[in-house]
């Protein structure tokens, strides 16, 4: 889920991972990272059944939970953890995630809100 350095730099990208805020990213970057949190949702909203709202990039609270989320689910992906209580703990905390992002109008369609992001 976190793929910001791109084939070219692949041995850096074990320790290397996006930045859980753009607070200190150059603008491209930015936008590299918005890209990135974008995907990170859409994935996790289909693989985790999460009932994501429409204008979530615009609500803090749940960018932050979205941005965690795939970070703590792309390290059991990845192998760099291989711990399955821990893994049923993130299972079980989807229920807790999913309060954090209910929040919102109308249910998320990438499709159609993917003008909104760009727009804001």
């Amino acid at each position: 889920m976190t793929d910001w350095l791109g084939d070219e730099h692949d041995e850096l990208a074990v320790d290397q991972r996006w930045p859980l805020a753009p607070t200190h990213l150059l603008p491209h970057e930015r936008w590299l990272w918005w890209e990135q949190v974008w995907s990170d949702a859409c994935a996790l909203r289909v693989r985790y059944r999460l009932a994501v709202r429409s204008g979530w990039w615009d609500d803090q609270v749940q960018v932050e939970a979205l941005v965690a989320l795939a970070a703590w689910v792309e390290r059991y992906d990845s192998g760099e953890w291989d711990d399955p209580p821990g893994k049923l703990g993130l299972l079980y905390d989807l229920e807790r995630v999913a309060t954090l992002l209910r929040d919102g109008g109308e249910p998320f369609h990438p499709d159609r809100d993917g003008w909104r992001l760009r727009a804001s």
